[in-house]
């Protein structure tokens, strides 16, 4: 009796640390569309001779999971590129301003949107790019509408929001390019390091239940989530962009996506850059490797510039 009392409470107690883990996945603690327009400003990235000066519609693009997808799209009059930018975790679009004006000044219309579950769009949870993906080429569908099927349409994503441009690339093979900055190889691998480095935790036991009951209630698993099973099937040109210093999604992550990736590929690792800061700590050899990059893929030198 007492050995089943004591397996009960043991069954009792890894589900319960299955089920915060599924919530910690898939109900990340999402920032404010006022809140990070307010940080953007204070930290510079959102400017009066910048976004703010650009001219900007506030738009609505459906999913296919049946929500709506807030957005802004900034055109340039006549233009026939656009790059569309899908922001990190808990964060919103203006986390996007900062890459959009790289694209900006070389003639390309903007479109930055939330992720599901994030700033002004629907959606009951986050998954990572499983469902994210789909909502990107919504995204891209409404860019190709607008602009014209000749378009010339290329993606950027950080954190997250690159897993979801990699994902997305899989599926989608009308992208002209795609930027992937500090990517993670795939959702289950990223929890079982973050499993490690905060909670000191071994992955064999907990993220299988939390990836089984994250299936019940949201409709995938971890696995499922996974860039580095999808990337050998891309023959998009990528540029990969990662922190050397990354300490929350390793370097590794795009080192081995880089690898794995057939045709035209680029892998410029930041030095000295943390998670999600190689732009801002050198911008010009960002700009640089994104210029090198579009260069290799004719999309550089006959580029506008806006004025």
């Amino acid at each position: 009796m007492g050995i089943a009392i004591g397996l009960g409470v043991l069954l009792l107690l890894i589900l319960g640390a299955g089920l915060y883990f599924s919530n910690i996945a898939i109900y990340p603690r999402t920032r404010t569309l006022e809140m990070t327009y307010e940080w953007e400003v204070e930290h510079g990235t959102i400017t009066e001779e910048g976004f703010l000066s650009w001219p900007r519609e506030e738009i609505c693009i459906p999913s296919p999971h049946g929500y709506e997808l807030h957005a802004l799209y900034i055109p340039i009059p006549g233009a026939k590129r656009t790059a569309v930018f899908a922001h990190g975790i808990t964060w919103t679009l203006h986390g996007s301003v900062k890459y959009a004006e790289l694209f900006y000044r070389r003639g390309y219309n903007i479109l930055i949107y939330d992720h599901r579950h994030h700033g002004g769009s629907g959606g009951s949870n986050t998954s990572f790019g499983f469902y994210e993906k789909d909502d990107l080429k919504a995204c891209v569908d409404w860019a190709l509408e607008r602009c014209g099927a000749d378009c010339v349409v290329g993606t950027h994503g950080e954190s997250m929001g690159a897993a979801t441009v990699l994902q997305h690339a899989a599926i989608d093979p009308r992208i002209a390019f795609a930027v992937a900055d500090c990517p993670y190889a795939s959702a289950r691998e990223q929890f079982a390091y973050r499993l490690k480095v905060e909670y000191h935790l071994p992955e064999w036991l907990l993220l299988p239940v939390a990836s089984l009951i994250t299936r019940l209630r949201a409709g995938w698993f971890f696995a499922q989530a996974s860039p580095i099973a999808v990337i050998g099937q891309v023959e998009t040109p990528i540029l990969f962009i990662h922190g050397a210093e990354d300490s929350y999604i390793p370097a590794d992550a795009s080192v081995r996506l880089f690898e794995r990736k057939p045709g035209i590929k680029r892998l410029y690792l930041a030095p000295g850059a943390e998670h999600a800061q190689s732009l801002l700590s050198d911008p010009d050899a960002y700009d640089r490797e994104l210029g090198a990059f579009l260069a290799e893929i004719g999309l550089e030198d006959t580029a506008a510039t806006a004025a």
